[in-house]
């Protein structure tokens, strides 16, 4: 068993490949094997869990998940553990393995409850195994709107002030897409700190690791996620996704100068004096992050008709005139604070950059130009590196759907953009997802909410820029700068409000 952190990469499988590694190993096995494999697993963790807990409820549905937790309470009420089990099967219409599991957790001496118990108390534990994957797409369709009795549980295990444990998956949870089948709710947290995971929640996932825990919903919902391959093997079936590792150690040359590490120029700011607005800003914390992130010069092209000849905070960053950058050296990031201006330099950038990182403003117009989109499409056809960075409501645009048609399978859509654009796309949010025209997406593990507050994707761009200046590539320069952007949010300091020019600081150590 091992508790799943951001510290090494793992490969995920959708439903389809973890029911074609269930059966490929059910063939070899006795029976019962699996299912008793996971019910030993789910009772060990659980002790590990609550060594102290007066009472363990285990919720089971009428499935083999269900028959995971039956296996379990068996296992856990030998061990003198005072285990009260509401299950929502029945003997005879309960799949073999479930039936046999329910058998020894009868001869076992488990109490069977309707209900909950009225006393649980934070030093309990409650087990969810009502569906496991159940609620994931199927050949038989997606499961149907949960029943009365189900519905009782659901809300029982949400509302619990006991710790809670999936069994393989949070109840209601889509394994491939990491949102939640119609009918069923996240769980709520009301007395637990708004930035970071629970602590009170857990999932331990049997067979593989599911994409669904670490994007959407799955985040908040799964808590820390466990995993145990119950002794089985993949073989020859390839990994829908890749749960990143952390970037390799970054190694400086004592014979190496500011040349050795590129020049990003950010292109962006425009000036709205007219109307007394301005969006400086944005152009400029996406060049202090490229700054700290370490590029060797960074220059700054506003587009606000030449009103700031100097950042007095930053004097480091390089102001220009966006006709004087020779835009052929130059790994360009294009986009942040751009607005309407953005437009009319966008074509020149999008054709000359020699790599290039499209973010905010220049999406938003490339979405509504047809003829801009052919150019992006042509860099990857030139091998021009290139990078876009959209938060969900940008990716709608590009793509022509809604942001919750985005959101219902956030690693589709990432691969749609990056398919489309013919670059690497890097879809924002919970479980941000890297893409890239004919790989295996990748789901970033690190960062919280903390992040939700304004610049913090303008951030990211200039870290993406500066990765791409040292010449990593356009996959590897997203994957890194997304890792340690979320990295550095995860370890601020808990009394600290996190802002975007102060996350810029903190890049780079």
């Amino acid at each position: 068993m091992h508790r799943i952190t951001a510290h090494q990469p793992h490969p995920l499988f959708h439903t389809a490949a973890t029911r074609r590694i269930e059966q490929a190993a059910a063939t070899t096995l006795p029976p019962h094997t699996l299912m008793q494999r996971a019910g030993l697993a789910v009772a060990q963790l659980a002790q590990a869990l609550a060594p102290h807990a007066r009472t363990v409820w285990i919720a089971c549905g009428p499935g083999n998940n269900g028959g995971d937790g039956l296996e379990a309470a068996m296992h856990l009420r030998r061990q003198s553990r005072n285990v009260v089990v509401t299950w929502l099967g029945h003997p005879d219409k309960a799949p073999p393995d479930a039936k046999a599991s329910w058998q020894r957790a009868q001869a076992a001496g488990v109490a069977w409850a309707d209900a909950p118990p009225a006393d649980l108390g934070p030093q309990d534990l409650c087990i969810d195994a009502l569906l496991g994957i159940g609620a994931s797409s199927s050949p038989q369709g997606p499961i149907r709107v949960p029943d009365a009795r189900l519905v009782a549980c659901l809300h029982a295990l949400q509302h619990s002030p006991a710790p809670v444990l999936a069994v393989d998956l949070p109840s209601g949870l889509d394994a491939d897409t990491g949102q939640f089948a119609a009918g069923f709710a996240p769980p709520a947290s009301p007395h637990h700190h708004p930035h970071m995971p629970s602590p009170e929640r857990h999932t331990l996932s049997l067979l593989t690791l599911k994409p669904g825990l670490f994007t959407a919903a799955g985040r908040d919902a799964a808590g820390q996620v466990w995993w145990d391959d119950l002794g089985t093997d993949p073989g020859h079936e390839a990994p829908t996704a890749w749960l990143c590792g952390p970037p390799l150690p970054a190694h400086r040359t004592h014979a190496s100068h500011k040349g050795s590490y590129g020049d990003v120029a950010v292109v962006g700011g425009e000036g709205l004096a007219k109307r007394g607005m301005g969006m400086a800003g944005a152009a400029l914390l996406t060049a202090s992050a490229a700054l700290h992130s370490g590029a060797g010069r960074v220059l700054v092209a506003l587009l606000d008709e030449g009103h700031l000849q100097l950042d007095p905070q930053q004097p480091e960053l390089m102001l220009r005139r966006f006709d004087a950058l020779a835009l052929e050296q130059l790994t360009v990031v294009c986009g942040c604070g751009g607005g309407q201006a953005i437009a009319r330099v966008l074509p020149d950038v999008i054709i000359r950059a020699a790599r290039l990182v499209l973010d905010a403003d220049a999406l938003n117009t490339i979405a509504t130009q047809a003829a801009l989109h052919a150019l992006v499409v042509a860099r990857g056809q030139h091998g021009q590196p290139t990078v876009i960075t959209p938060h969900p409501l940008e990716a709608a645009r590009l793509l022509g759907l809604t942001t919750a048609e985005v959101q219902a399978d956030r690693l589709y859509a990432a691969q749609q953009l990056a398919d489309q654009f013919n670059c690497v796309a890097v879809l924002k949010g919970s479980g941000t997802v890297i893409a890239a025209p004919d790989r295996v997406p990748a789901v970033n593990p690190t960062g919280n909410a903390r992040l939700a507050t304004a610049g913090t994707g303008d951030v990211l761009a200039g870290m993406v820029g500066a990765h791409l200046a040292a010449g990593a590539s356009a996959l590897r320069a997203a994957s890194e700068a997304v890792y340690e952007h979320g990295q550095v949010a995860d370890a601020w300091p808990a009394g600290l409000a996190l802002t975007a020019s102060a996350l810029a600081r903190r890049m780079g150590g």
